[in-house]
């Protein structure tokens, strides 16, 4: 489902607290009882999951991420009517929110909600205009990964019901595709189209879901058989009904999915003739106040382009400083850049190219979270009640992945969280980086972050589900840095892998805004990595197309850190030996995901409360 939080049309009941009572200039302002101020939030937080479970109708997708099965042999509206549409629902939502809500009668969590519902929605109809500022088949993400992917780690079959739903969703592939297509041709038509190294990547991975059988005369079979075939062996079901629906998903295979991907693989290459080499958002119709627009909503700030650049070629100034502290400590006798080479090249730094090696990485990689887990309540007050696993990205989609990622569990808690890691070049996955990998993606990083969100009880379901960039990122990033603080990576290595990574995210400022304002090229902002990072080429390769194919997304996380240890480093200051860790964090992760602006004012109300507190209890 697009990342949008209300999408559907309804007729707004209208609640009386709350509708009423806006003042007019110059009247006193009007003091609302706990009971007007209950009734009035517990009305506007009834609307807002209204308007959630509306918009979830309307997302077949979206439902089974969320472990719902009420459309499971459905897909989601792609087409540009379903996009029209949701801006006029959004017109509508705002009008009302806007005109018929008394914010002043809400409770403070539910005002909360209500401005950022506002914010959210204000931005949906302004970037409106930029909707197809976006490339919807890339080497990183598309209708044409994401629908085995999905197939294979959302859809569960429990039952012969699911199993035909999956066959369902299978013949509903073609129709889909058709959608993709039209999508790209509309955006090639504005004059958005993706460069030339894209397409090559696409169609591999496109190619490779029609390997084996029903698609080839094939002794293997295809990855979504294979991942059919496996749930369907686990149903009690007659040996003749499973032979029936693997029959029948076979035969949706062969009439849906390889049309569907002939012809998209099809389009694709006729595009790929008339794609160019430029690379930057620069070359869009009004690309720089896209870009600018872009960068905006990522980093949930007013930094330019050149503050976020200025910024990313001062952080690698300071970080190369303290790695040049580490390299005296371990006694290396070289350059910065010898020690680079060094980390790149030698065998220590690395598990075995094999899948034993593969295996080895996962199994020590579970185990630094679960070490982590056992310290968390030095650090946490609150801890999630979902579990978290560590997988290896599928072979499918491992060339043309991320190195790691995380997906959140089920709300419903039939899913763990997941942190993904890529295990198809093992040299881009070093062990002095897997602490910080690991921390980042999993505990304390993302699943705290996310997983705790989905499990408050006070906020609703949008701002459960939704987020800032800048902030889950710059949470995950911070959670690196963290761990130092209670004596791990006390391997000078691994923490030398720790700037590493920090590294890695400050060369991002200086790539992203030189790609897509200075006109850098592709091959540019590969060396500016290669020269100033210890991580593989191919990671260095990967994160340039990353830039190109997501222009702004990148800056998040470095900005979202710094404001987090800004403001925490402001608490500390003003409380002294009041500050405590673990409430910090609980402000920080209590109200789920905020823009930066939002999180600073939080922790100041906190160290305001604690300040009074301590004032109170010195007056006695």
């Amino acid at each position: 489902m697009k990342n949008k939080i209300f999408k559907t049309t309804i007729f707004f009941t209208a609640l009386a607290l709350f509708v009423l009572g806006c003042k007019e200039e110059g009247k006193e302002k009007i003091v609302y009882s706990p009971e007007e101020m209950a009734s009035a939030s517990t009305g506007l937080n009834e609307w807002l999951q209204e308007q959630w479970d509306a918009e979830i109708a309307l997302s077949p997708m979206f439902q089974t991420y969320l472990g719902d099965k009420t459309d499971y042999d459905k897909w989601d509206d792609l087409s540009k009517e379903s996009e029209d549409e949701e801006l006029t629902r959004t017109k509508a939502r705002l009008a009302y929110l806007q005109d018929s809500v008394n914010q002043d009668a809400l409770d403070e969590a539910t005002k909360l909600s209500y401005k950022l519902a506002i914010q959210q929605m204000e931005d949906d109809i302004a970037d409106y205009q930029y909707r197809l500022y976006n490339y919807p088949v890339n080497q990183m993400f598309g209708m044409h990964t994401q629908v085995p992917s999905f197939l294979i780690n959302m859809h569960q079959i429990t039952d012969k019901s699911d199993a035909e739903a999956y066959i369902a969703r299978l013949n509903g592939v073609d129709a889909m595709f058709d959608q993709v297509i039209t999508n790209l041709k509309e955006r090639e038509e504005a004059g958005i189209m993706p460069p030339k190294f894209v397409f090559p990547r696409a169609i591999e991975s496109s190619s490779n879901i029609l390997k084996g059988k029903p698609f080839e005369n094939s002794g293997e079979k295809s990855t979504l058989l294979a991942d059919f075939s496996s749930k369907l062996e686990k149903l009690d079901i007659s040996k003749e009904e499973k032979e029936t629906l693997i029959g029948d998903a076979e035969k949706a295979m062969v009439a849906s999915i390889k049309p569907a991907y002939a012809k998209l693989t099809a389009f694709l290459e006729g595009q790929s003739e008339r794609a160019t080499t430029d690379n930057g958002a620069w070359k869009f119709p009004n690309g720089e106040s896209y870009y600018n627009n872009a960068l905006a909503r990522t980093t949930t700030t007013d930094m330019t382009s050149e503050d976020i650049h200025a910024l990313g070629l001062a952080e690698v100034e300071r970080i190369h400083s303290e790695m040049n502290a580490i390299k005296e400590k371990v006694g290396f006798e070289g350059t910065l850049q010898e020690i680079f080479k060094f980390m790149k090249e030698d065998k220590q730094f690395y598990y075995p190219d094999t899948k034993e090696g593969r295996e080895e990485y996962i199994k020590t990689a579970t185990m630094l979270i679960d070490s982590m887990k056992g310290r968390l309540d030095e650090l946490f007050l609150r801890k999630p009640k979902a579990d978290m696993i560590v997988k290896a990205v599928e072979p499918f989609r491992e060339k043309s992945a991320g190195r790691a990622f995380y997906q959140a569990p089920a709300l419903d808690g039939s899913r763990p969280g997941t942190y993904y890691a890529n295990m198809y070049d093992i040299m881009a996955m070093p062990k002095y980086q897997m602490e910080s990998l690991a921390y980042h993606e999993g505990i304390p990083g993302h699943h705290m972050e996310r997983a705790m969100s989905q499990e408050l009880t006070n906020i609703p379901m949008f701002r459960k589900m939704g987020g800032y960039t800048a902030y889950t990122e710059g949470w995950g990033l911070y959670t690196e840095y963290l761990p130092k603080e209670i004596g791990m990576y006390s391997d000078p290595y691994s923490d030398f892998g720790r700037l590493a990574a920090e590294l890695w995210r400050a060369c991002r400022l200086v790539v992203d805004t030189g790609i897509h304002t200075k006109k850098w090229t592709r091959e540019e902002g590969i060396k500016y990595y290669v020269d100033n990072t210890p991580n593989a080429e191919s990671d260095a390769v990967k994160m340039v197309e990353r830039h190109i194919v997501m222009p702004a997304q990148a800056t998040a996380y470095k900005v979202g850190m710094n404001k987090i240890l800004e403001v925490r480093e402001d608490a500390k200051t003003k409380l002294g030996d009041k500050f405590d860790i673990r409430e910090f964090h609980g402000v920080v992760l209590n109200n789920g995901a905020v823009p930066l602006n939002v999180l600073e004012d939080m922790v100041d109300e906190w160290v305001a409360l604690k300040q009074a507190d301590r004032d109170e209890i010195s007056d006695k």
